[in-house]
């Protein structure tokens, strides 16, 4: 009787650091929202996201961040394109070209972990090494290279999971009919687009979220690239140097940055979400 109490009592305590835990991240989680909504909607206006700002990056009261919307979508898109034709590839290899326990699959696997743990200031400091020795100045072509190469790990991870879930009956029946390894591909990639799907969110939101490796490498500027060569702004760093300013308008303008990007990241980890529970449904 005595043990059984003791178990009880060992219970009742886990179960209440379970729950406190639980509040404590809740309770953060809804503090930064809150905190970003509050002060983000009292700046917002049509002409923050409508326009370039003004008078300097640092200093201009007016104006909005429009310039750190376009570099953030050029960024993210191209990244995101070449991700994906680099990464499909590699899952595939890795799951249908490659036998069932191959060491070369699994030393990869482990050194796509490994990258996949890397902090982005290192694929920054990465970045910028290269971009020193071929002579590059900071651009958008530099942030696109860098996000490519943060996401890919993640990419590549993800797709993996899914992939190594697929029934291998599947692909031994379509063997078996005569189908050739291509074809088979298109088997594949029909039944795990939504892993894809998935995969292609979690990324877009690691990279739009992303400041420590574009800081290095895309630089900053208050106008529109026009070409890859020219520096890009982001909404991180829109929100990391304006929320440095001394002037209230330029850290408002920060605030209401962090919103938009808050919001396209909520939504994207919602939508990722929502594709997993579908897939999951429909694997059962």
């Amino acid at each position: 009787m005595k043990i059984s109490n003791s178990k009880k009592i060992h219970e009742n305590i886990a179960i209440i650091f379970m729950w406190g835990a639980m509040l404590i991240v809740f309770g953060l989680v809804i503090s930064v929202i809150w905190t970003v909504f509050s002060k983000g909607m009292k700046a917002m206006s049509w002409e923050m996201v409508s326009s370039l700002p003004g008078g300097g990056f640092y200093i201009g009261k007016e104006g909005g961040f429009l310039n750190a919307i376009v570099g953030s979508l050029y960024i993210v898109g191209a990244s995101t394109l070449l991700g994906l034709l680099i990464s499909i590839p590699v899952v595939f290899f890795l799951n249908i070209y490659l036998k069932k326990g191959s060491k070369l699959a699994y030393a990869a696997r482990m050194a796509f972990d490994v990258l996949f743990g890397v902090p982005s200031i290192v694929y920054g400091a990465f970045g910028f090494t290269i971009m020193i020795f071929f002579g590059l100045r900071t651009s958008l072509l530099g942030g696109i290279i860098v996000i490519t190469l943060l996401i890919i790990p993640i990419f590549i991870r993800t797709m993996d999971e899914v992939t190594r879930n697929f029934p291998r009956d599947i692909l031994d029946a379509s063997f078996s009919l005569g189908a050739t390894r291509w074809e088979t591909l298109k088997v594949v990639l029909r039944q795990i687009a939504p892993g894809i799907a998935t995969a292609t969110l979690l990324s877009i939101g690691r990279a739009i979220g992303d400041a420590a490796s574009v800081m290095f490498t895309a630089g900053y500027t208050d106008s529109i690239p026009t070409s890859l060569s020219q520096p890009a702004a982001t909404l991180p760093l829109a929100v990391f140097f304006q929320l440095q300013s001394p002037i209230p308008e330029v850290v408002d303008r920060a605030y209401a940055a962090a919103l938009v990007l808050t919001v396209i990241v909520l939504i994207l980890s919602i939508s990722g979400r929502f594709i997993t529970n579908k897939f999951s449904k429909n694997k059962i």
